[in-house]
């Protein structure tokens, strides 16, 4: 049994332009412009998983897709740094964001380490590599930095150096308690 996992991060929105701690904001118009043009080409699936997040929901309609809200998906909770920018809390609490970047354990603002969000979609993982068939998860950019954290066997700290552009597809295959990787295709128009 070959269990397949499509990852896709969703369009952009202010907030991801912004480098803002938010999930709340909608996809903006270039976003769901460009994930409409991709409509049609993701392989079919069993199943379509979304994180909450509202940019995933609607990123998954764009791209013509119909799925399910799975909560161990979200993305990292950002405790009390959640509607402020990167910038922002730098400027008011530095050695704690210095801290929270340095060590994968540390979580300053109240909500989830980077440490903790690995261990949840890792976790996650390792339920999905028993599921057979594929399946299309449209999730949040961190979502999918934990699953090649997992997948790799990185250590947590791994994870600040993976970059993960919008509407990109990132397939895992799993087989015989092992995960392969294939990072990063552009969704495209069919």
């Amino acid at each position: 049994m070959t269990s397949r996992v499509t990852l896709i991060s969703p369009a952009t929105n202010p907030s991801l332009r912004q480098a803002r701690f938010d999930d709340t904001d909608s996809i903006d118009d270039v976003g769901a412009a460009r994930a409409r043009s991709a409509a049609g080409s993701l392989p079919s699936a069993s199943r379509v998983l979304l994180s909450p997040s509202a940019r995933c929901r609607e990123t998954a309609s764009a791209l013509g897709l119909d799925g399910v809200v799975v909560r161990e998906l979200a993305g990292q909770d950002a405790g009390r740094w959640r509607g402020r920018t990167l910038e922002e809390v730098t400027a008011t609490e530095p050695e704690a964001v210095g801290r929270w970047l340095a060590d994968p354990g540390c979580a300053p603002h109240g909500g989830e380490s980077v440490r903790d969000v690995c261990e949840r979609i890792g976790r996650w993982l390792d339920t999905a590599r028993d599921t057979d068939g594929r399946t299309l998860a449209v999730v949040e950019p961190e979502v999918v930095r934990a699953a090649v954290v997992h997948v790799l066997g990185l250590p947590a700290a791994g994870f600040w150096r993976l970059d993960v552009p919008p509407l990109t597809a990132t397939e895992l295959s799993g087989r015989a308690g092992r995960w392969n990787l294939r990072l990063g295709q552009p969704l495209t128009a069919p």
